[in-house]
């Protein structure tokens, strides 16, 4: 059985295939042209089931179904005293064209709105399966806090200003091997391997 994934984002693809290295882990352009998947869904469960689908009617129209499986991830950072924003919006909060930096200025900036130096956090990721033998979501999360500035230099997206429960470093200072053990996605991915060994006994 091969994992096709939904994203394009290589940070993410190089996390998933170090966590599921049991497995044959595709990156989307290694079956087809990357192409962009619209996540209209109005939660990351939703969203992650979007990207999920779009990917296995690919494999489908491929003609590799009785292979691959597709699975995606939905992620994103929710900061209490923001109303939980971004949350679904996080890879996109700072507008049109954003990138990862731009994000994390603009979380920096309404905390320091707020007059807020730290503010309580935490990570959702929504781990999403499309295969022939149906469709499955599980959630996993990382609690902490935000803080109003970047430091380490490992990792991606918010990880530079997020200090998770019983640390005292952002994840962009901890050790990688660490960050695979307490991440929000390692935890969904922890969760979804039960249903993937289950998957594997029909490929």
């Amino acid at each position: 059985m091969k994992i096709v994934l939904a994203t394009n984002n290589m940070d993410k693809v190089r996390e998933i295939k170090a966590y599921y290295n049991q497995f044959e882990v595709l990156a989307l352009g290694d079956i087809c042209k990357p192409f962009e998947i619209q996540e209209y869904g109005k939660s990351f469960y939703e969203n992650a089931m979007i990207k999920a689908d779009a990917v296995y009617e690919k494999i489908k129209e491929l003609g590799i179904e009785n292979e691959c499986i597709a699975l995606s991830d939905d992620s994103g950072i929710s900061v209490e005293a923001l109303g939980f924003a971004p949350g679904i919006y996080s890879a996109r909060y700072s507008g049109e064209g954003a990138s990862d930096a731009s994000n994390r200025a603009k979380l920096i900036s309404e905390l320091k709105r707020l007059g807020l130096s730290h503010a309580k956090a935490f990570y959702t990721a929504c781990i999403g399966i499309g295969s022939k033998y149906g469709r499955y979501g599980v959630h996993g999360f990382m609690h902490g806090k935000v803080i109003d500035k970047e430091l380490g230099d490992n990792g991606f997206g918010y990880d530079f200003m997020f200090i998770p429960d019983g640390f005292d470093k952002t994840i962009g200072q901890i050790d990688e091997s660490i960050k695979l053990q307490i991440s929000h996605r390692s935890k969904g991915l922890e969760l979804a391997k039960p249903i993937l060994k289950m998957l594997s006994r029909y490929y």
